[in-house]
């Protein structure tokens, strides 16, 4: 049988609008008792509303304690990831650059006859890669590029700031680059409007034989794992 105390402290604690389930936890009894023990007390209104409330705030921890449990969850699965990549990929070999970077302008590169050479990203990380790729691959110098970012004419008043961040980026003198504005092709709201930099179109000055060579190494893979023929009449 439960004490007298803990049922008056039950009692005490219902005409101050607390739940069944909290007097029952702070007391370390069953729910089924409290509620025999306080069937006969009838809330007012205002206890009535400081319940509700109590209860829609222990909802609220609820949630964000699932919330960030979750969040712990991602975060715990993405370290993961990030380190089985790590263990997979190992020390990448030239060869394996070599063809990187052949599968990146396959994605991403230039294959119309009227294009120089070009690989086309918002991405500093892919660009910088790019440009090392072709560099090492294909013994182009840093004069030989001729890069053009694209940028929304609202931002046209940090434009030397984009300048600035894709010339860092990629090591080039300003004079380099050429900005080309895009007026009104994008509506978008960016949360963070001085992070955005636009696109980066990496071209080669005369770069179109060298573009014919890239396309003959795609090629060349397409038909080393058989899927010529299912796209080679778009771009061979």
């Amino acid at each position: 049988m439960a004490k007298p105390s803990e049922k008056l402290r039950a009692l005490r604690m219902r005409r101050d609008g607390i739940s069944i389930k909290s007097i029952a936890s702070a007391l370390n009894v069953s729910t089924g008792s409290v509620s025999l023990w306080c069937q006969s007390i009838e809330l007012t209104s205002l206890q009535k509303e400081k319940l509700r409330k109590s209860q829609i705030a222990a909802g609220h921890r609820g949630r964000m304690i699932g919330a960030e449990i979750n969040h712990q969850k991602r975060l715990n699965a993405i370290y993961d990831a990030e380190q089985w990549g790590k263990s997979s990929v190992g020390s990448l070999s030239n060869r394996d650059k070599y063809l990187l970077g052949i599968g990146l302008y396959w994605g991403e590169g230039a294959k119309s006859r009227t294009d120089t050479a070009t690989i086309t990203n918002s991405d500093p990380s892919i660009i910088v890669f790019s440009m090392r790729w072709m560099q090492d691959c294909f013994s182009l110098t840093k004069k030989d590029f001729n890069p053009y970012i694209y940028i929304s004419e609202s931002h046209m008043h940090r434009r030397q700031d984009i300048v600035h961040f894709w010339s860092k980026a990629l090591k080039l003198p300003q004079s380099q680059f050429h900005i080309v504005f895009l007026k009104g092709r994008t509506k978008k709201v960016y949360e963070n409007h001085n992070s955005y930099y636009g696109v980066c179109a990496l071209r080669v000055r005369k770069g179109t034989n060298l573009k014919y060579r890239i396309l003959g190494l795609i090629k060349a893979c397409k038909e080393n794992v058989g899927v010529a023929q299912m796209v080679g009449a778009q771009h061979s």
